[in-house]
């Protein structure tokens, strides 16, 4: 049995870069290296060129995603080099004989990717009738982000055919190793890898993955502790970026300079500086939730102070954010406990016990309802909608992997300028 192929997805859209990336990948064991859909969009054939004279010895793949002019597509991608050409699977059959015929004549293997389609078994059963040499499992980047992964429909094809069988989306060194155990010959890694700070160490990784995969047994995280610990890596930035600059609060500062914290809202409406439901709120709250106080912006009377934050710490409360005051900043600073304002006052208000637990409210510029999610750090503070955090959690990793990537680049000698080769964009 042959040794499983690592192939690295250059996802990226600048030559220069994705060269760079690609040696610190096969200096960790990379054996394929694939011209990813916008590098070639991006950069055309001249990526696919550039890595083949770079790398005279590695099997280059174009992922054309074609669907449709297969010969013309497969004839380009192979005399610029490559090895290997990908045609979408759910392309006409007339366009995926014509590829593999393109193949043939040009001497390359034809790779189908079952991306979106409805039944990959029965598709998997024709591609193979039809001549492809290797048949993609593909889980598409968006579909990641609401917790889809490829495992599933790969555990369906083997055994259906008798090509080769690759998967790809999403794949970390955990899903590489559960993925050879089941039976994929080649296994393809984009994120994972080239958006790495350590390109090099991050291969390494999943070869060894591949090389020893171990007895199996690897389960889906459960999403709910899944977006905490994502939530807890990432930063406010991350997230607003993840959600196309959406769901920050505005005009609040944090008390405790260095503080950091996530959690589910439990929201509370007082008015005034009333604060018997702020206080009331405390026992409604469990463990790592995070109180989400609206005070009207009133900024005069505080509805909140050391007494209260006490009382949420014991409780187990993750942070607090007012739409308003707090007092007794000396001692809550001493508590160092996570907490978002918009002024300081020594004055407190009434408990009289107006306003509302739990219901829609609006805080320093944003709707928060209960069980949304809030990230807060010295940025400011997010939130984001509950039946999106998943999808944004994971969106949000992917925009901390890619700055990792980037801050790294910059500390090997680049500038922030180059890196994002921000002359190519401007507007002339």
């Amino acid at each position: 049995m042959n040794p499983p192929i690592l192939q690295v997805a250059l996802d990226l859209v600048e030559t220069d870069r994705a060269l760079r990336i690609a040696e610190a990948a096969v200096a960790g064991g990379a054996d394929w290296l694939e011209a990813g859909t916008p590098l070639i969009k991006s950069e055309g054939m001249a990526a696919v060129t550039a890595l083949a004279k770079a790398f005279p010895g590695k099997t280059i793949v174009a992922d054309m995603k074609t669907a449709d002019t297969g010969a013309i597509e497969v004839e380009m991608a192979a005399k610029a080099g490559a090895s290997v050409v990908c045609v979408l699977g759910s392309a006409d059959d007339e366009v995926i004989a014509e590829s593999v015929r393109a193949g043939a004549k040009y001497g390359v293997k034809i790779m189908t990717d079952l991306l979106n389609v409805s039944d990959p078994p029965a598709r998997a059963r024709v591609l193979e009738t039809l001549g492809v040499d290797i048949i993609a499992v593909h889980t598409g980047i968006d579909q990641q982000m609401t917790g889809k992964n490829p495992l599933d429909v790969l555990t369906q094809i083997i055994g259906t055919v008798s090509v080769q069988i690759a998967i790809a989306g999403g794949i970390d060194a955990a899903i590489a190793s559960e993925a050879v155990r089941i039976g994929a010959d080649i296994v393809i890694v984009g994120g994972w890898i080239v958006r790495a700070s350590d390109v090099t160490g991050s291969a390494r990784e999943i070869r060894s993955s591949l090389d020893n995969p171990g007895p199996g047994g690897w389960q889906p995280p459960d999403k709910e502790s899944e977006i905490r610990k994502i939530f807890s890596m990432v930063s406010a930035p991350h997230v607003t970026d993840a959600m196309h600059r959406k769901g920050a609060m505005h005009g609040l500062f944090p008390l405790c300079p260095g503080t950091k914290a996530t959690g589910r809202a439990v929201t509370v409406q007082t008015i005034g500086g009333d604060w018997a439901k702020p206080v009331e709120a405390i026992n409604t709250a469990g463990e790592g939730d995070f109180l989400v106080i609206s005070n009207d912006e009133v900024t005069s009377v505080a509805p909140w102070g050391e007494l209260a934050t006490l009382s949420a710490k014991n409780r187990g409360v993750t942070g607090v954010v007012i739409d308003g005051a707090v007092r007794d900043v000396d001692d809550i600073r001493k508590m160092n406990f996570p907490l978002w304002a918009k002024a300081t006052v020594p004055n407190a208000g009434e408990p009289k016990g107006f306003g509302e637990i739990n219901a829609e409210i609006r805080c320093a510029g944003q709707t928060v309802r209960p069980g949304d999610w809030i990230v807060a750090d010295e940025s400011g503070v997010v939130v984001i909608p509950k039946e999106r955090a998943y999808e944004v959690a994971r969106r949000a990793l992917e925009v901390k992997k890619t700055e990792d990537r980037i801050r790294a680049e910059i500390r090997d000698g680049s500038t922030l300028a180059e890196v994002m080769n921000l002359l190519r964009w401007e507007k002339q």
